[in-house]
């Protein structure tokens, strides 16, 4: 399969590194693109070639990277050692990663119970809440967690079991945003590659989803996690992007509106659930009773849905419904840069400092929404947030070549693969869209 490219990717690993020092102190004024490739090359710090994965990360933080990397190996498609790392990087995540699946439950087709799957060596064990009083997702992992998961992998890592082409099963576990961050992976992986088993990955991931539907509440939507008991903006607005995306690509006409009737579906209950204040925000979720809660306004509900828009304007860009999906993503847009930007224009969340293992993430995900609306509805606004973004993270908030979660700076110990990687959206979007 892939075992041919390990020695020849690994040195390039090698070489890659060992050439970034030299960048990140030589190049200080360096183009966007040589930031975006210093920071990629450093993101390697932290990368797990047996896994296929980042340590010092979790799970659904790993998807937005690869992710990432679908998206910087577009924006920068000169660079041919760039384009072969991001393919061998999805070949090995696509055959590795399900061992570090760390609660791997899937649903039981019919009758909304759960089951663990039987007879795999896969390490169980994470727990997720949500904050009472934020409803900041937290992940507890036990602290030996990557050493649990490296204990499961074989000797030799050829001998890993394969994600079938299109067996979703391995990516399922019982927290329904992070099955759709997967999904979203896979669909970068394709679009860079074309090669169909990622695409096909995504649509069963995204398939296996739609048996959570409908919830408790307003006759539809998607619950959190297998609890069912919190729905959430950022699964909702997952479900709804990813089938968006989904239905710009698939093959068949058939396909493709099948996955349009599930993204206007869900997209016409995000507007009924009430989760968009007055503000044009999006709040965290609903109550129990079914009413916006007021939670805080984070940065990635308002870059995920976003990018769910772009996708709805391509699919009816020939009629006047397509201009309607832009102009909903740019008043989401502009209302999200005002309450979320300091004064000097760089994005923050609530969270900061201490945003534990998911709130680090945030941050890039709107940054990426953001780039992909500016890219298909230039606004001088969006194009001078990002630019002060990539700005602030490059002068601000970098030490030894990584970068931290205070993008405005200074520097905050310790930097992590989802810090670094969070904040290299932001050089992506600069590339991407300058």
């Amino acid at each position: 399969m892939i075992s041919w490219l390990l020695p020849g990717f690994l040195n390039l690993l090698k070489m890659f590194v060992a050439d970034t020092y030299a960048h990140s102190v030589s190049h200080t004024n360096a183009s966007p693109t040589r930031r975006a490739e210093s920071a990629f090359n450093n993101l390697d710090r932290w990368y797990n070639v047996s896994t296929g994965t980042w340590d010092s990360t979790g799970w659904w933080n790993n998807a937005n990277i690869i992710t990432m990397v679908g998206n910087l190996a577009r924006a920068d498609p000169e660079n041919d050692q760039l384009q072969l790392r991001a393919r061998v990087i999805f070949a090995l995540a696509f055959r590795r990663a399900p061992a570090t699946n760390p609660q791997l439950i899937a649903p039981i087709i019919g009758n909304g119970s759960f089951a663990l799957f039987k007879g795999t060596n896969y390490p169980v064990g994470n727990d997720r809440y949500s904050d009472a009083h934020t409803h900041e997702p937290h992940t507890l992992f036990p602290l030996d967690w990557h050493a649990i998961t490296n204990r499961h992998l074989p000797n030799n890592p050829n001998d890993l079991p394969l994600a079938a082409s299109s067996n979703p099963e391995p990516w399922l576990n019982g927290y329904y945003d992070d099955n759709l961050w997967w999904s979203l992976a896979w669909i970068s992986a394709y679009d860079l590659t074309q090669q169909k088993h990622y695409l096909h990955l995504a649509q069963n991931i995204f398939l296996a989803m739609t048996n959570i539907w409908p919830t408790h509440c307003h006759s539809g939507g998607i619950y959190w996690s297998w609890e069912r008991n919190y729905v959430n903006a950022i699964t909702n607005e997952l479900f709804f992007s990813t089938a968006a995306h989904l239905a710009n690509r698939a093959h068949k006409k058939s396909e493709r509106e099948y996955f349009f009737a599930w993204a206007e579906r869900a997209l016409e209950w995000f507007d009924r659930s009430g989760m968009i204040n007055a503000q044009g925000t999006i709040n965290d979720g609903l109550t129990e009773e079914c009413v916006n809660n007021n939670g805080t306004v984070w940065s990635y509900n308002q870059g995920v849905i976003l990018g769910g828009l772009v996708e709805m304007h391509r699919a009816t860009a020939q009629t006047a419904t397509g201009e309607t999906y832009l102009s909903r993503a740019t008043r989401i847009a502009h209302a999200a840069l005002r309450q979320l930007s300091d004064a000097d224009g760089v994005l923050h969340d609530p969270c900061e400092p201490n945003c534990g293992a998911d709130g680090t993430q945030f941050k890039g995900v709107f940054m990426r929404g953001l780039q992909e609306l500016q890219k298909v509805a230039p606004d001088e606004v969006f194009r001078d947030a990002i630019r002060r973004s990539a700005e602030s993270v490059w002068w601000h908030n970098r030490e030894d070549g990584v970068f931290s979660v205070n993008w405005a700076g200074p520097f905050i110990y310790p930097a992590n693969a989802s810090t670094h990687s969070s904040a290299m959206e932001a050089l992506v979007a600069d590339l991407a869209v300058g």
